[in-house]
């Protein structure tokens, strides 16, 4: 058994599988799942996993060379926006149907517990070297 870093197998095997350029989308528990990439469904109940929360983890193992969120999250809720422009200082902003769209392309979508909208970030791979 792993002593650190992520438990739960499932997403620490498909995390292990991604390469430079592939997309993981981290999204609340409201935003439509498309058919097609690896899903991994951390939500309990509603708020646990927080998005935060799992965010931090994702990051801890990740290399992320860009990120991509609605713009709504803006005004529709702020404290996400915060979270997202203090991880992400270049932060791209596409309207949300663009985000749904764009999602279809992720190689891994992790779905936390969140119960905010707009709790949704499109992570791009980096390399560590």
């Amino acid at each position: 058994m792993k002593r650190a870093g992520i438990l739960n197998r499932r997403l620490s095997g498909a995390l292990a599988e991604l390469g430079h350029g592939h997309g993981v989308l981290v999204c609340d528990a409201g935003m439509p799942i498309p058919d097609g990439p690896r899903v991994v469904d951390l939500a309990f109940i509603a708020g646990v996993p927080s998005f935060a929360e799992v965010l931090d983890g994702l990051l801890a193992e990740l290399v992320v060379e860009g990120a991509t969120a609605a713009e709504e999250v803006r005004a529709a809720n702020p404290a996400a926006a915060a979270l997202l422009e203090d991880r992400f200082p270049d932060l791209a902003l596409v309207p949300h149907e663009r985000l749904k769209e764009l999602s279809a392309g992720a190689l891994l979508i992790v779905r936390t517990g969140e119960a905010r909208p707009y709790a949704n970030v499109l992570l791009r791979c980096g390399v560590f070297f």
